[in-house]
């Protein structure tokens, strides 16, 4: 099969084998990807041996081929996910990936529409609704949530799930004037930007404090902030891996609740609840065939190979993409 592979740090066009399901494994012709910033640093994580290596975990295809344990698919069924970081990527035609961490397509997407939205869509529910706990039927309506890096692909999706799911009053924090627009038309009622006075921004809004902040970017460089505008008894959620040790008495005089939010734990450490994923990504594609979601495209890079996704990962890098870039063929 055609391969976009990892070798000593930059990526390659290869040939390699194609993977064979087993267990609860599907097989996956893979029609689309987007690209996340996991790729480029799992790209440079990667051995310098000159061994190929794969990365790549957001997906929409098609099932090839299932194991003999596996139930919840069959061969032709378009599916979507974002596979598991402890096996290897999909940036290659045919990708092996347990069923339990699969959801099927949005029928009232295309193949390039979808790829954009299993990684991010995991991670913004997971975050909001299971690590900060807010209610995704509404009882949470009027609280507020600060989503620091709204623009970004799982702002992108967190914006909507917490105005339309949750009905909360979105904050969302955006630099240019474009990613202000993007968040605003996702749902946001306020936007205010980063990179300045985020609790004096807040104030002039009205809102002295939130209920919940979602930090989606660098937690060391925003803490501070998140720490005054935060509710007593409120709570923070990240979802970068802190650099230094984060200062937790700005937050115990107001006994807040600081939590991470990982979207590969469950299939990094095979939980005993990992099908949970399978269930929320079949949510979102009903939401999304009901006309509450939209698809968070931002870019199309062209089509599968090492110099676009060279290029996809420079833009992530570079950190000023607005919503998904998405690929497709090979």
């Amino acid at each position: 099969m055609k391969a976009i592979a990892v070798i000593n740090g930059t990526l390659h066009d290869v040939d390699l084998p194609a993977p064979q399901p087993q267990g609860r494994d599907l097989v996956v012709k893979v029609e689309a990807i987007s690209v996340n910033p996991v790729d480029y640093k799992q790209r440079k994580a990667a051995a310098h041996d000159g061994e190929p290596s794969l990365v790549g975990w957001d997906v929409a295809g098609t099932v090839s081929a299932v194991g003999p344990q596996a139930t919840l698919f069959k061969v032709g069924d378009p599916v979507y996910y974002a596979g598991s970081v402890v096996r290897p990527g999909a940036n290659s035609e045919f990708h092996a990936v347990d069923e339990r961490i699969v959801g099927r397509k949005p029928a009232s997407l295309s193949m390039e529409q979808a790829a954009a939205l299993p990684l991010t869509s995991i991670t913004a529910w997971e975050a909001l609704f299971e690590r900060l706990g807010v209610s995704r039927n509404g009882t949470d309506e009027g609280k507020s949530v600060l989503i620091i890096g709204g623009a970004g692909g799982v702002g992108s999706i967190a914006i909507q799930l917490a105005k339309k799911l949750a009905k909360l009053n979105v904050i969302a924090t955006a630099s240019r004037r474009a990613s202000e627009q993007w968040c605003r038309a996702l749902g946001a009622d306020h936007v205010i930007d980063h990179l300045g006075d985020m609790p004096a921004q807040l104030a002039a809004l009205g809102l002295a404090e939130v209920d919940f902040i979602l930090c989606l970017n660098d937690i060391d460089a925003h803490f501070a902030a998140t720490a005054a505008a935060i509710a007593p008894q409120g709570k923070i959620c990240a979802i970068v891996r802190n650099e230094r040790p984060l200062p937790m008495d700005l937050v115990f005089g107001k006994s807040v609740t600081v939590v991470f939010e990982m979207m590969f734990t469950r299939s990094m450490f095979g939980t005993a609840d990992m099908i949970e994923q399978h269930k929320l990504l079949n949510e979102v594609a009903a939401l999304v065939d009901a006309g509450v979601l939209t698809t968070t495209v931002g870019e199309t890079g062209g089509r599968i190979d090492a110099a676009n996704l060279t290029r996809a990962h420079a833009a992530l890098e570079a950190g000023r993409t607005i919503g998904k870039i998405v690929l497709a063929g090979f």
